[in-house]
């Protein structure tokens, strides 16, 4: 491996020893391999093929039946950017580990191939024998917010009609994430922006946890209206930011980098008042 590799380093590991550790006989090293690789997003091609194969593993598995090894390989996977892993990814989607499912759906949702919209829809359906439900309540049987929030990234116009019914889903984070879902895929701005009002009232939940969830909405769509309310949220002003510099992307996204539009300079002046 080059020497190059070799000096990307967390200051207690290698590219060279993170991709041996990963093929070792050592559990606890091999699952950390697989998040050190996608924590610092390492460019090593032989990493994916590795992770591939750990999406397989069967030595790793708790006794409740997940596979902590698999959840941290489709999460690097899908930081990693390889569309190779697209396949595998799909595949993922049938394991018995709710958690693994979770991770391969935000993976495909960050390698944004649209080929794995109709696997995401049959998951959403909840029609893939096999799978197991989350260990915790509230107990989903599928993770509904990480597939809705992929159909919505990939564009998945067609499949509306799926999403809509989880507008009223009993867990309010299924809802968000289906109103986000929404926002993106309703060609009608006055219809998206509905959905976008929804999860701005939605930051007025009591549950701070929720409040979190629904901030990382509003960032990712970089829904503008928002921008006052996100400043004024009861939570940690650095998600707050965050969610802000998703705002600020979109706009420069849709306007002329040369010149900053009105909706850009607001946001940065919030984000200039929280710092």
């Amino acid at each position: 491996m080059s020497n190059e590799l070799d000096s990307q380093s967390d200051g207690s590991l290698t590219v060279e020893q993170a991709i041996a550790n990963l093929q070792g006989e050592d559990l606890g090293l091999r699952v950390y391999a697989a998040w050190w690789l996608g924590r610092f997003r390492v460019d090593a091609p032989q990493a994916i093929d590795i992770l591939i194969a750990a999406l397989q593993d069967e030595d790793d598995r708790t006794e409740a039946g997940g596979y902590p090894l698999r959840r941290n390989a489709a999460r690097a996977l899908g930081k990693l950017g390889d569309v190779r892993a697209v396949s595998a990814l799909v595949q993922a989607l049938a394991c018995s580990d709710f958690y693994v499912r979770e991770a391969a759906a935000q993976s495909l949702e960050m390698l944004g191939d649209p080929a794995c919209i109709a696997p995401l829809i049959t998951l959403l359906q909840d029609q893939v024998p096999g799978t197991l439900p989350a260990p915790e309540p509230p107990h989903l049987t599928q993770p509904f917010d990480a597939i809705l929030e992929a159909l919505g990234t990939l564009g998945a116009t067609k499949e509306v009609s799926d999403i809509l019914p989880f507008l009223d889903h009993p867990v309010p984070r299924v809802q968000y994430a289906a109103a986000r879902a929404m926002y993106q895929l309703s060609p009608d701005p006055q219809v998206a922006s509905q959905y976008g009002d929804r999860l701005v009232r939605a930051l007025a939940n009591e549950d701070l946890q929720l409040r979190r969830t629904v901030l990382a909405d509003l960032g990712a769509i970089g829904y503008l209206p928002a921008a006052d309310a996100i400043a004024q949220t009861r939570a940690e002003n650095s998600l707050k930011l965050i969610s802000l510099k998703g705002l600020l992307e979109k706009q420069v996204q849709i306007h002329s980098a040369s010149q900053l539009s009105e909706g850009a300079i607001k946001v940065m002046t919030l984000m200039d008042e929280l710092l």
